[in-house]
């Protein structure tokens, strides 16, 4: 259910992007929503309708490489977002300034895109028959996305001029960092490497406290060349304050490093689960 509203919400996000911002402001795209719009700025070809037959001819090619639930939601997504660009494409209005609407197209469509990816979809295009191109000729996904996004927004040089299209490269990469920053914050986590002579009572306390779990890891310093145990939990964001507070009131001279974590697999340490690490005495 929560999938179906991010594809929902996403495809509504990149429809209002490319009718209120793209389409108005004479800003492109890679891929195949770059190349609706470069038709459209060209020969006023409605971008609903272009996203929509391309998404079918790359259906048409990819379904016999594509994993059929993958295949599924794409066509979902692409049937929404051309069903909302449609209802919305002609009421868009210039911004009065291309760069400004280029910033915004880039900010919402990477947030559009962020929900859609998030719900495991995609809305076609170059990312498509990139991962044709891999399963038939073990091609490169991303090299491939890349040239194949390039060559669309260089080929808007000939329709919407060199400077637009230098404006579409701004909100492109204006577009990445928020998809990048969505995904990352819908999970995001934080990792603690900590040294304390107290790490035990810390790994209770954590246990206890935060309903988490940690890992003891054999380390040595080099100065003194002494061994001890280093203590390394993985904690969601909203936790970070709590675990500090715990750490400065067990140990306010513990040694603590701090990393951005984006992806963590094969365990669970949060609430609601076995842990997989137990913090006892057995690991030292």
């Amino acid at each position: 259910m929560k999938n179906i509203f991010y594809i929902i919400f996403g495809s509504l996000i990149v429809a209002i992007s490319i009718s209120f911002l793209g389409m108005p402001n004479s800003i492109a795209d890679g891929g195949l929503v770059g190349i609706s719009l470069l038709l459209y700025h060209a020969f006023s070809i409605p971008p609903s309708i272009v996203n929509f037959l391309g998404f079918i001819i790359i259906l048409l090619v990819s379904y016999k490489y594509l994993a059929k639930s993958v295949l599924i939601k794409s066509t979902v997504t692409v049937l929404l977002f051309s069903f909302f660009t449609f209802l919305l494409e002609s009421y868009g209005q210039p911004l009065g300034d291309p760069l400004v609407g280029a910033i915004f197209y880039g900010l919402f469509m990477g947030v559009g895109f962020a929900l859609i990816l998030y719900a495991g979809s995609s809305i076609g295009g170059a990312s498509t028959i990139a991962l044709v191109l891999k399963k038939k000729y073990d091609w490169n996904v991303v090299l491939v996305t890349f040239i194949l996004d390039i060559l669309v927004v260089i080929s808007g040089v000939f329709v919407i001029g060199i400077l637009n299209t230098f404006y579409t490269i701004i909100g492109l990469f204006i577009g990445k960092i928020a998809t990048d920053y969505v995904i990352g914050g819908f999970d995001a986590k934080k990792a603690f490497s900590i040294i304390s002579p107290y790490n035990k009572e810390i790994a209770r306390r954590v246990m206890t406290d935060l309903s988490s779990s940690a890992t003891y890891l054999n380390s040595s310093g080099i100065y003194k060349n002494n061994e001890h145990k280093m203590l390394y939990i993985v904690v969601k964001n909203n936790s970070v304050v709590h675990l500090r507070k715990i750490i400065n009131e067990v140990d306010s001279d513990a040694f603590i490093v701090i990393n951005n974590v984006k992806d963590v697999s094969g365990g669970t340490f949060f609430a609601g689960h076995n842990l997989p690490y137990e913090t006892d005495e057995s690991q030292e």
